[in-house]
């Protein structure tokens, strides 16, 4: 099987979307790669796929105009016959788009059949190229777990999840702090828990991963709402002073005013690990509109962080998530373990079954272990 495309030219890159329009993933990622936001990309563009051309699509217009051609299948796309042969590199972003949900509001994203579709063409052409997929892998964790076994049977350098782990971190503090961490509380906002859940839970992960020995997995999940978060606060069962301290690295909250003040409605999420370290993530629906993490280890010393992210466009995270990108489409080396991705998928799973079946949720599938 043919490696990495090499010689002196730019790599070569086919986009496989759900949809593109304003503001979308596609708008961000793609859009840069294509050279909006003031973006001078290091590899090029040269086939893109859209499952769904909305009234809003900018698609059409934005290939029109640099001379790209939009293939009508993902295979014709990553073959690229029109474009000077096949690609090094495929980016899918199968977020935003008109999809059906599960009866546990998950939106049913196509993100295993862009895969799928993306795989089968590769190994038509007996290649193996690096490729990104936006996000998790799938709101079913079976298919996620197919989506990870068929990539690391064809050893193809792959990077997804969220562009939040990678902001900076403010203010900054030393992280061999984590080496031996014990409890985490993640900061997180919006009423949706898949969504946006998933950030959150990536940016525990990514701070969760480091502590001495690596991942080991998760033993269990529970996910509550409202009334009953405060409740358990008051019962001690997770740290309100972790939480206070994250919200204390966040500009212009209200002085004086305790959160539950502000929001009667928040989301808990509460991750045991098997190791016995303890992760939370809090969700409140309009508090706040970015993440931000408060940490304690074995030794007491605590530290806390904003993930600053941009609110507005152009939304100058996303440019630092291109960056990693383009990184593993020219080098070929992720920049994190793919199992990351794996374990959050499955971990936003898991919160989801346990939001909406009212109960903690054991998970030995979870024993996922990665790192030192």
């Amino acid at each position: 099987m043919t490696s990495l495309a090499s010689g002196s030219g730019r790599k070569k890159v086919a986009a496989v979307v759900t949809e593109y329009r304003f503001n979308s993933h596609a708008d961000v990622i793609l859009g840069r790669l294509l050279g909006d936001f003031d973006y001078r990309p290091e590899v090029d563009v040269v086939a893109i796929y859209t499952d769904q051309v909305p009234e809003s699509d900018m698609s059409r217009e934005r290939a029109g105009r640099l001379g790209i051609p939009i293939y009508p299948t993902i295979r014709d796309a990553v073959r690229a016959e029109r474009s000077g042969g096949p690609v090094d590199g495929v980016v899918i972003v199968g977020e935003h788009g008109s999809y059906p949900s599960t009866a546990k509001g998950q939106t049913m994203y196509p993100r295993r059949r862009m895969l799928e579709e993306t795989l089968l063409a590769l190994d038509e052409l007996g290649r193996r190229v690096p490729i990104f997929s936006d996000k998790h892998f799938s709101y079913d964790v079976q298919e996620a777990k197919w989506m990870y076994d068929q990539l690391k049977r064809r050893g193809i350098p792959f990077m997804g999840g969220s562009s939040i782990p990678h902001t900076d971190h403010l203010p900054s503090y030393d992280p061999a702090m984590l080496r031996t961490l014990k409890e985490i509380v993640v900061i997180s906002h919006s009423t949706l828990v898949e969504a946006y859940g998933f950030h959150a839970l990536e940016v525990l992960q990514s701070v969760a991963e480091r502590r001495r020995g690596g991942e080991t997995g998760v033993a269990s999940v529970t996910a509550t709402q409202g009334h009953e978060v405060w409740a358990a606060m008051d019962r001690k069962e997770w740290p309100e002073a972790l939480m206070l301290r994250a919200l204390e690295t966040y500009p212009g909250l209200p002085a004086g005013r305790h959160p539950r003040e502000l929001e009667p409605n928040p989301i808990l999420m509460t991750i045991e690990y098997a190791d016995g370290t303890r992760g939370y993530v809090v969700q409140f629906g309009s508090l706040i509109e970015q993440w931000a993490y408060a940490f304690r280890n074995e030794e007491g010393g605590v530290a806390a962080a904003l993930c600053n992210s941009d609110l507005d466009r152009p939304f100058g995270h996303f440019e630092r998530l291109t960056r990693l990108i383009e990184g593993l489409i020219v080098t070929g080396r992720p920049p994190f373990p793919m199992e990351r991705t794996l374990l959050t998928t499955a971990l936003t799973c898991a919160v989801v079954d346990s939001f909406h079946d009212g109960k903690t949720v054991a998970t030995p599938e979870l024993r996922i272990a990665y790192g030192e």
